[in-house]
Formats: C-alpha cells, sequence, structure tokens
C-alpha cells in the first residue's frame, strides 16, 4: 500500500477506535457532565460574589449590554419582544409591584395564571424587587386552590383574569386578589440601583407546587442553585446557542417550563417562544411561526404528537410533520414506546431526556441520537457514574411496605444489582440539610418524610425520591415506577408502567394509563388500564379481542390487565392528565371498576365503558356493568 493511503487508512482505522470507544464508554456524556456539573458551580460561585445569585441580573445584563439589547428574548403568539423590550416591561410590574402594591423584598406572592408574556413579566417583575412568585396552577379550584394559597402564605394574589373565576368568595378569604394586567398599563421603569442583593445560593427563588396527584399540593422551595442547574441542564444538554430559539408550551407554573425552559435560554442569551397551552392541533403551527430549533416536551406530550392525524399543506397536500427546524426535543416522561416513533415521523435528530424533580437535589441525563440508550432517563460514562454513585443510590424496596428493604443483621439498606430495581436515592449532607434539599415551605412534616436516616451507615442522611429505578450494565439508568403505582396481585409486582408501555404498543391504543384497583372479595390489586382508541364510535369485539391477545403475548400472566376502561381524549390530550402532561391515577383508584361511579359521567351524562377479562377461559375483553359487579361483591367470581 502506498504511504499516503496507508497512513489514511491508519488515521480512519484510529478514528474509528476513538469513536467506537467513546460511545461504549459514553465519554462523550462524561463531558457533558462535567460541563453541567462545573458550569453550575462557576456561576453559583460567582453570583454569590457579586451578591447576583437573583436571576433578574441575568436579564438585566444582558437589556443592557450594546450586543444583545436588541436581540429577540420572548416570543408570543406571533408577538416578539427584544431583551431590552423584555427589561423595561418588567422594571414597569416590579413599579408597580413595589410602589403601588407594596410589595417588599423577601414577601411570598402568589400568582395564578395561564402562559402569555405578560406571566413573563409578573414574574420577572417579582424577582426585580426581590419578592418570590409562589406559582399557582391554573387548573385548581376549591379546596386544592384555597389550600396552595394559604400554605404560600401570601397576602396578595395576582391573577389572569381568564381564570379568576377559580377564586371563588371562600377561596379568596384571607388574600388580596390583584389583575395581572394592571400593572403594565402606565407605569414607569425603576431607576437602576434598587438593592435587591441576594447572596444565598440556597435561598427561595420560586414556590412550584406538587401536582397533587397523591394528595393536597405542596408548595416545594426551589433554590436560585436549583434555577441555575436547570438552566445549565437544558443550555448544555441541547448545545443551545444564542441562535436558537426554545419554544415551550407546558404550563410556566411548574418548573419544566419555567426553569429549564425560560431560565435555560436567558443563560443562554438565546430566544424562549411560548405557546399559551398544549395543544395537537397548534403546536407544530406554533413550532414553525417562532422558527423554533428546539422543543420541550413532559410526560405524554410526545405520545399525543405522535399519534395525532398528520397536518397537511391545504395548497399542495404536502404532508408537514417534518417541516421544521428543530434538531433537539428534550423534556422528561418520554416513553420507550413513544420515543423512536416520535424522532422518526418528525425528523429530529437528537433527545435530551432528563430525569429530575422539582424540589429534589438530584438530576440525570440521557442525549441520545440513536436507539442505543432509548428510553433510559440517565446513561453515565466511567468518571460520571463514579461520581454518581457517591451522591446517589438505588436500594432494595419492600414492596409490601413500599419502605427500603433493611438487613435484618446489619438494619441498612442495600444497594440494588444491574436490572434489579429499587428506589432511588440522593446523598445528602446530614449536618447542613438544607444546603441540598430545602423542603417545602411551612411544612416542616413534610419535609421530613422525604429524608431517609442510618441508610448506610449510622449518621447519614439521604432523599427518597419515592422512584423505582433500575441500573443495566452499560450505567444506564431507566425509570421503573413511582413507588405507589407498582401494585401486587397473585402475589407478584407490576409496574404500571411496563404494563402500559405494552399495551402502548398495540395499533389501536393512543393512550393507556395503568393502576390497581381493590376488589370484593379479592387479596391485593387488579390491574385496570384506562385506554384511549384511536377513532370515534363504539369498541367493536374484534379489538377487544386483540387487545386481550396482544396482552397476554407482551406480558406475564398476572400482569394482564383484568379490567379495561375505555375513556375519551380532549383536543388530542387524555381527560385523565395533569396540566403538566402527567397522567392522574388517584381518582381512577378511587372509583376503581364500580360501574356506579364510572360509567354515569358529569350530570348524569354517560360515562365511560368498562369491560373485563372474561373469566371462562376464553381470554378475551367483554363488557363489564352491574351484574358483574354484584357476582364479584357476592364471591361468586374468582378472579
Amino acid at each position: 500500500m502506498p504511504a499516503p493511503l496507508a497512513i489514511a487508512g491508519a488515521a480512519a482505522a484510529t478514528a474509528a477506535t476513538a469513536s467506537y470507544l467513546s460511545a461504549s464508554l459514553s465519554l462523550e456524556h462524561d463531558l457533558l457532565w462535567l460541563q453541567i456539573a462545573g458550569g453550575t458551580l462557576f456561576n453559583v460561585l460567582n453570583s454569590v460574589r457579586t451578591g447576583r445569585v437573583n436571576v433578574f441580573y441575568r436579564l438585566e445584563a444582558h437589556a443592557l449590554s450594546p450586543s444583545t439589547a436588541n436581540k429577540p428574548f420572548l416570543w408570543f403568539e406571533g408577538k416578539s419582544y427584544t431583551y431590552r423590550e423584555t427589561y423595561q416591561q418588567v422594571l414597569r410590574y416590579g413599579t408597580w409591584l413595589r410602589e403601588t402594591k407594596k410589595v417588599k423584598q423577601g414577601e411570598v406572592v402568589a400568582f395564578m395564571a395561564m402562559n402569555s408574556d405578560t406571566f413573563v413579566f409578573v414574574w420577572f417583575g417579582l424577582w426585580s424587587i426581590g419578592a418570590t412568585p409562589a406559582f399557582i396552577n391554573y387548573n385548581l379550584t376549591g379546596k386544592p386552590l384555597a389550600h396552595s394559597l394559604e400554605e404560600s402564605k401570601a397576602r396578595l394574589v395576582i391573577v389572569d383574569p381568564q381564570v379568576e373565576g377559580n377564586l371563588t368568595e371562600e377561596v379568596k378569604a384571607g388574600v388580596q386578589v390583584q389583575h395581572q394586567k394592571e400593572g403594565g398599563g402606565g407605569g414607569r421603569e425603576r431607576g437602576l440601583g434598587w438593592n435587591i442583593k441576594v447572596d444565598s445560593y440556597v435561598g427561595m427563588a420560586i414556590l412550584i407546587y406538587t401536582s397533587g396527584t397523591t394528595g393536597l399540593p405542596k408548595p416545594a422551595i426551589v433554590s436560585w442553585t436549583k434555577v441555575f442547574m436547570a438552566a445549565m441542564l437544558t443550555g448544555k444538554g441541547t448545545s443551545m446557542r444564542a441562535d436558537d430559539v426554545l419554544y415551550t408550551c407546558m404550563p410556566l407554573y411548574h418548573s419544566s417550563a419555567s426553569c429549564l425552559g425560560v431560565c435555560a435560554a436567558l443563560f443562554r442569551g438565546a430566544t424562549v417562544a411560548v405557546g399559551r397551552k398544549f395543544s395537537t392541533k397548534t403546536f407544530w403551527k406554533d413550532v414553525r411561526a417562532s422558527q423554533a430549533t428546539i422543543i420541550q416536551y413532559v410526560g405524554e406530550t410526545c405520545r399525543y404528537l405522535t399519534v395525532a392525524e398528520p397536518e397537511v399543506d391545504p395548497l399542495t397536500g404536502k404532508c408537514l410533520d417534518k417541516e421544521h427546524k428543530v434538531r433537539v426535543a428534550c423534556g422528561n416522561g418520554l416513553r420507550p414506546d413513544v420515543w423512536e416513533r416520535f424522532r422518526e415521523r418528525f425528523g429530529v435528530d437528537t433527545i435530551l431526556e432528563f430525569y429530575a424533580s422539582t424540589e429534589g437535589p438530584l438530576g440525570t441525563w440521557n442525549r441520545s441520537r440513536n436507539t442505543f440508550s432509548l428510553g433510559a432517563i440517565g446513561r453515565f460514562g466511567i468518571l460520571s457514574h463514579f461520581l454518581t454513585n457517591t451522591r446517589s443510590a438505588v436500594v432494595r424496596l419492600d414492596f409490601e411496605s413500599d419502605q427500603p428493604h433493611r438487613d435484618p443483621s446489619t438494619g441498612f439498606c442495600t444497594r440494588t444489582r444491574p436490572n434489579e430495581p429499587g428506589e432511588l436515592l440522593a446523598a445528602l449532607p446530614p449536618k447542613d440539610i438544607k444546603s441540598r434539599f430545602q423542603g417545602y415551605f411551612g411544612n416542616e412534616k413534610a419535609t421530613n418524610s422525604k429524608i431517609l436516616r442510618d441508610v448506610f451507615k449510622k449518621g447519614d442522611a439521604w432523599f427518597r425520591t419515592g422512584d423505582i429505578v433500575h441500573w443495566d450494565s452499560e450505567k444506564k439508568l431507566y425509570f421503573s415506577d413511582r413507588i405507589g403505582d407498582t401494585f401486587r396481585w397473585k402475589s407478584e409486582n407490576v409496574s404500571t408502567a411496563e404494563v402500559a408501555q405494552a399495551l402502548g404498543m398495540h395499533p389501536a391504543v393512543q393512550e393507556a394509563n395503568v393502576y390497581g384497583v381493590q376488589l370484593p372479595n379479592h387479596d391485593g390489586r387488579a390491574g385496570c388500564a384506562a385506554i384511549s382508541l384511536k377513532g370515534e364510535g363504539e369498541v367493536g369485539e374484534e379489538v377487544l379481542e386483540s387487545l386481550a391477545r396482544h396482552a397476554q403475548k407482551t406480558l406475564p400472566k398476572y400482569a394482564v390487565p383484568l379490567f379495561l376502561r375505555v375513556t375519551s381524549m380532549r383536543d388530542g390530550v387524555g381527560e385523565q392528565t395533569t396540566g403538566t402532561m402527567k397522567q392522574q391515577k388517584q381518582v381512577l383508584r378511587e372509583q376503581g371498576v364500580d360501574p356506579g361511579k364510572v360509567t354515569v359521567g358529569k350530570d348524569g351524562k354517560e360515562g365511560d365503558k368498562l369491560y373485563w377479562l372474561d373469566h371462562d377461559g376464553k381470554g378475551r375483553y367483554v363488557k363489564f356493568g352491574e351484574r358483574g359487579w354484584r357476582e364479584l361483591q357476592g364471591g361468586r367470581v374468582k378472579l
């Protein structure tokens, strides 16, 4: 072989070997881990040193810099605001809040509003005067809403007129209500120099509430460090550039859209495009109109988009699925059965799936461009895996008590083996818990319930995530289920996520939400799947038989759902889905399979349809009604 060709061949072989080693050892993810961790640490320390931990100062710096002042920062429903224009609006709201509403530095102000440009102005207006916004879910009514306002300890609630109807006289008791729109009209900018110096990296930036799927919502304290970490995660993880546009229509009252969306774009000097709310009919229209290059998803978002009918150009008849500029989709909760279908249908190059919780001190991520790490919530190289294992642990779980299993001889917990599910824990400094876990505002009992002591040695402390996960042999981390969602049937543990994933692969199923229900005269909980089917009309016998065959073929016998609850969709979104695109199980579990609670809807209208796996040995789903319910109650049926 001639020398030049030999050299070229050797170089190609070396490059191929390096590429293989990098992929197999996940060296790229080690580098990403170091960039995110290092970037967060540098930004936090520098901000503490200068007394500018408050993220408002990021907006101010961009607005006052000649290089970024006239660059678009915020897009909403076709209207765009530069960094300077956004800053001016924010100052008007800050002046109004401080001088007219007498809001003081350190005061908590409740804020309940739909996504809009004004949401961002009010939010940063509160930050501009050193106040703390408590983001209230605008879907709440009655007791949950009253509880959320009471827990915030706020005297003032700023409300979007579109959702003001949720504030009944009983709910409004003890708080002052103010329309958000009144703050921007005719207000003046403040002079520079208001003293809002914040030098505590664990100081309270926002109160963001838990979803309330297992009880009343709790206000989690989001520290400035968490805001920084969230911004770094999205910014570095998506390789966001200053010329990028990140589109989110997830609710801004949740940390995904606010911290991982708006703040990420702000930190990178990029543009954030905000949609009013998620809808399969408007999602891609907004993406194209805003020229978004990065999109955000949460929970079932990608499933709804994947099963929606393709949008077609009315003039050319061309399918518009891939007519966009999106290169990255980032978020959490993308199920394995949807992952590749979504990526291929819409031509999205990269998926950045991350794992985190609003109150938790731990975050993991998986940047994927192929099927190697499909479905993983974390992917690690040798270095990052070693360091992560010093800060986190997956421990064996006692599925009877939903508590970590403790060795009878030592009293300590045990780490799981590869592919063994267990609860994910995060290490806390025993003598300074609040430096990593600030807990729930004004609720010491709820805060302490998340702390586990004496896990591996006397005196240590760990944060309970409440999530069941498992490692594989290639240092990839996978989500299995939420503790409490896994149920026991026939002395076996059934993972609702595993069953939902299997059902979701059936061509007729648009969405599957799986949970365990208590039955008369039976131990444990039987599997029930609330499913939405593609198309309209009655559920045919052929589909029911096909579903039964599919479940029996793809699942262990004990995991096959004994009941089906066929529910409907609304604007492409499941009826039992929260505003943050998470499936709601609590109401479904409470109703169980009692036909009187399920088949009769609101105002006496027709509700959902119930079916059960025929116990005559034919293995098919048939209608379940009052007769079957009476047979169960009378003990005449043994499932």
